[in-house]
């Protein structure tokens, strides 16, 4: 479905994105990258019904004559739809010739991450005026070993119950509250049947390959 939009504001995200330089190996690098605005030129050009109606007619003549017009235009992945629990998957693995090679460098995330920079200015679920869209991170899957073999561990943290997250769930309810601060708990290693209490900076230092985040504002 193609729908028209003031273009001033189709590109346009809840916080300003140039604002936030950010650091290369961090996890705001990666969704920085993932969402940076692109150019299709080209083979890449878009395919215009507008334009194509304009020139040859009414779409019903098209098809037969098979006369399209493509065109230059941009393109960026934003998030319309704040997710009650936001998942980020890390690509850990590269191709290297005809093999595929595990990435083992460490990205950095934070315990609090600010999805507005990410977000278009017409987020449906973010209240008006709202220029932050704040998550806290919960739960953390960690891989070691290569391609071939490896272990699989986590890290989850034991807190009290997130209500605002039940009301965004449940009721579909943006959240009020103007907490900036992660929730408060317990952060415990799993790695089978061995649990273990650690301290928040063991989990920053992980090697993530999923991260867990609960929407806080």
């Amino acid at each position: 479905e193609v729908s028209t939009e003031d273009p001033e504001r189709a590109f346009c995200t809840l916080a300003n994105r140039e604002d936030l330089n950010p650091e290369e190996g961090s996890i705001y690098h990666c969704l920085y990258q993932f969402t940076c605005n692109e150019k299709l030129t080209e083979t890449n050009k878009l395919l215009c019904d507008v334009c194509t109606q304009r020139h040859y007619g009414p779409k019903k003549n098209i098809k037969s004559e098979k006369k399209y017009v493509y065109t230059d235009a941009k393109k960026q992945m934003l998030i319309s739809l704040a997710p009650p629990v936001l998942t980020l998957h890390l690509k850990r693995f590269q191709q290297a010739g005809f093999n595929l090679r595990k990435v083992n460098r460490h990205i950095k995330f934070p315990e609090v991450i600010d999805l507005a920079p990410f977000c278009t200015v017409k987020c449906k679920n973010v209240a008006e005026g709202n220029t932050k869209v704040l998550y806290s991170l919960y739960g953390v899957v960690e891989h070691s070993g290569t391609m071939r073999f490896g272990h699989y561990t986590a890290y989850a943290k034991m807190r009290s119950m997130n209500n605002h997250l039940s009301d965004l769930v449940l009721r579909g309810q943006s959240p009020q509250a103007s907490e900036t601060e992660p929730v408060k708990g317990q952060w415990f290693h799993i790695s089978d049947t061995h649990v273990q209490a650690v301290s928040a900076s063991k989990v920053l230092s992980s090697q993530a390959y999923l991260l867990f985040y609960e929407r806080l504002l």
